[in-house]
C-alpha cells in the first residue's frame, strides 16, 4: 500500500554506483514501504518519473528527521 509524502530537508540517493543526487524540498513523493527499503517516485520534470528505492533504515531516519513528511 502507498503513502504519499513531501521533501521537507536535504533527502539524497545514489542510482546505482553514481553520485548521490537530491530529491528537491517541497517534493510530492508517492512511498511504497517494504520490510527493508522504501521505493520513493515523483515528477522530476513534467512528464519525467523519479524512482529510487532506498534502505528502509536511511528512510525511517529522514522520517524521524522531519526530512520526510508523511501526508494524513
Amino acid at each position: 500500500m502507498s503513502q504519499f509524502a513531501t521533501i521537507q530537508g536535504h533527502v539524497s540517493y545514489s542510482p546505482g554506483d553514481g553520485v548521490p543526487l537530491i530529491i528537491p524540498v517541497g517534493t510530492l513523493v508517492e512511498v511504497v514501504l517494504a520490510p527493508d527499503s522504501a521505493t520513493l517516485s515523483w515528477e522530476a520534470e513534467k512528464g519525467v518519473v523519479g524512482l529510487t528505492a532506498i534502505p528502509r533504515m536511511q528512510y525511517d531516519e529522514y522520517v524521524e528527521a522531519g526530512k520526510i513528511v508523511l501526508k494524513p
